[in-house]
């Protein structure tokens, strides 16, 4: 039992110590040089704490980076110099985000997709919704159908411009990925170019990508304890490379099989072959990520990225945040399908963001096409569903060190919403549009 209790953070705020996130701390460097030894890391934090003990004086609190040198000291002195590499540079990433902080969500210049994104705003310009004054305006005149019918066109011809570009390399393409942040859309768009190609006569079979998860006891957490299933390192990369390798060679592999409910997988379970004109489809958040496929010529794969690129200027003159809009669409799609609270879903958010800002958007340029899955009629639906919830976070969490990241969401999205008109009603939005698959009501099964 550790004497300390209280640590103090970057910021000078002193918060309860909780030793478990050092052995969080350390599995997850651990996890990175593909180890997955829970019970050495967690011996490794007991050392932790144990020096923590000795040199900290009575009554004192440590800071977190006092706390993170004897990480390092600790992992150095047993011999897991990889792991303290790993350590290290996910130590040194998070001080580079800590120091763009107040950018933290955009995405980092060379990766920001600028052809798309002007397109995105000359549409928007040419159809009055560039501004929450103008979008407001035309609902209240009635033009909502109008903006519906004319967004959910511009979304559709993106998925058929990438269906078409697949066909256009009908005799190589052997795997189409279909890739993009949380909550971008990417299963509708998936059955979407599916449909579309199956039209022209593909046989499209889907890899599962979920079926490859680590078992739960030996997945990576974060360092609240919390289970981290928007890193790359939670799948088993390998595994998903080398069956593709025997598929593409003509050989049955069998796909693992991974159970939610219990948090274990089953290998080898489900029979997998590729006949003549089949093309495997993955839809996955890090479809873009190359350990995936890394022995898979480059010639056979076809890279889509989908984000909901709005386009919306607030009364500030800032825009619209694309990771706002994907956060309110997974906290209604959380409730919906897997019994979580919004709460839960913006509290753990920061590290979905996380995430994808060092697996997901550094690829972004490496893709073949980009589908827009935006809609600006979204956000007064999202008002009128989550609005009331914002606006009690954005109260309760003013001032709590612990909760600084998402009161800050939470503070955002409730001046964005106060500018916003809500639509009660959803019975205006098509049974196959992609907000369906956030907000239910659709066609699609998920």
């Amino acid at each position: 039992m550790t004497k300390l209790t209280h640590v103090i953070k970057r910021d000078g705020s002193i918060v309860p110590f909780t030793p478990e996130r050092i052995t969080n701390a350390i599995y997850r460097a651990t996890v990175a040089v593909n180890g997955r030894d829970r019970e050495r890391a967690e011996e490794l934090s007991r050392q932790v704490v144990a020096l923590l003990d000795q040199t900290v004086p009575e009554g004192e609190s440590p800071s977190i980076e006092a706390i993170q040198d004897l990480v390092e000291k600790v992992l150095i002195e047993n011999g897991q110099a990889q792991v303290a590499k790993a350590y290290i540079l996910y130590r040194n990433e998070r001080a580079r985000q800590r120091a763009k902080r107040g950018d933290a969500d955009r995405t980092p210049s060379g990766n920001i997709p600028w052809p798309k994104l002007w397109q995105t705003l000359d549409w928007s310009v040419a159809h009055d919704v560039h501004t929450t004054k103008e979008l407001n305006a035309q609902i209240k005149n009635g033009k909502l159908l109008d903006i519906v019918t004319a967004a959910e066109a511009a979304y559709s011809e993106d998925v058929e411009n990438a269906a078409n570009l697949i066909l256009d390399r009908g005799d190589e393409v052997r795997v189409v990925f279909i890739a993009g942040p949380s909550s971008s859309g990417k299963t509708t768009t998936t059955i979407k170019v599916g449909d579309r190609l199956a039209r022209k006569g593909f046989k499209l079979i889907t890899l599962n990508i979920d079926h490859y998860f680590y078992d739960l006891d030996v997945h990576p957490k974060d360092e609240f304890g919390d289970y981290d299933f928007e890193t790359p390192q939670a799948l088993n990369m390998p595994l998903i490379n080398q069956n593709l390798v025997d598929l593409f060679a003509g050989k049955e592999v069998r796909i693992p099989y991974y159970d939610f409910k219990t948090g274990k997988g089953i290998p080898d379970h489900t029979p997998m072959k590729l006949n003549k004109n089949e093309i495997v489809l993955i839809d996955s958040l890090h479809g873009l990520s190359p350990e995936m496929t890394a022995d898979i010529p480059d010639d056979w794969k076809f890279k889509l990225y989908i984000e909901p690129l709005l386009q919306l200027k607030l009364n500030d003159g800032s825009y619209a945040r694309w990771t706002d809009i994907r956060l309110m669409r997974r906290m209604l799609r959380d409730a919906s399908h897997r019994a979580y609270d919004p709460t839960q879903t913006l509290l753990h958010w920061k590290y979905v963001r996380s995430s994808e800002l060092r697996h997901i958007i550094p690829y972004v340029n490496t893709v073949d096409t980009i589908v827009n899955s935006a809609m600006p009629y979204e956000l007064p639906l999202y008002k009128a569903r989550l609005g009331v919830n914002f606006a009690r976070w954005a109260e309760e969490y003013r001032d709590n060190p612990l909760r600084q990241d998402a009161w800050e969401r939470a503070d955002r999205v409730n001046r964005m919403f106060a500018e916003i008109d809500a639509i009660e009603d959803d019975s205006f939005v098509p049974e196959d549009s992609v907000i369906r698959e956030f907000i239910g009501g659709g066609i699609y099964k998920y």
